[in-house]
């Protein structure tokens, strides 16, 4: 039984989340912004937004996140869930964290009525990788950006 649980963010967690958002930029060396930190979490409890978030917390301490989101397809009927971003603080990687809140997204696509979930990970991300390996199918597409575009 996981010592930690996963829930839905709350806007309560906004100084809790601002520093493993960060941890998580800065790990995949993007740049922080107060107002797209603002911004990002804003979204999250607006009605007319399709982003989500899950933490999951241990004593009353956010030890991790997901944000995730629904759109359509051209190719399915149903809506996709986009799981964008997963953070585990690294004193908690490999302790089921990770695992759960992807167990969760899942959970809570299917209750959606979406078809499918789906998430891109950078190929030096050998951690994230084994877990991903162990919980979802590789798809073998190639992501190509063409940025900035102003």
């Amino acid at each position: 039984m996981p010592d930690f649980r996963v829930r839905a963010i709350a806007r309560a967690d906004r100084a809790q989340w601002g520093p493993l958002w960060r941890a998580y930029l800065v790990f995949y060396r993007a740049q922080w912004s107060d107002e797209v930190a603002n911004a990002t979490f804003s979204r999250i409890f607006d009605p007319l937004e399709p982003v989500h978030a899950l933490v999951a917390e241990r004593g009353g301490e956010l030890i991790g996140f997901t944000h995730y989101l629904f759109q359509r397809s051209t190719w399915l009927l149903n809506s996709q869930c986009y799981l964008q971003d997963l953070y585990v603080g690294e004193a908690e990687r490999g302790s089921g964290v990770g695992r759960a809140l992807i167990a969760a997204v899942v959970g809570a696509a299917k209750e959606a009525g979406a078809a499918r979930v789906y998430w891109n990970t950078h190929e030096t991300n050998a951690v994230a990788r084994r877990l991903y390996d162990a919980v979802a199918m590789r798809t073998g597409f190639i992501q190509y950006r063409i940025e900035p575009l102003s």
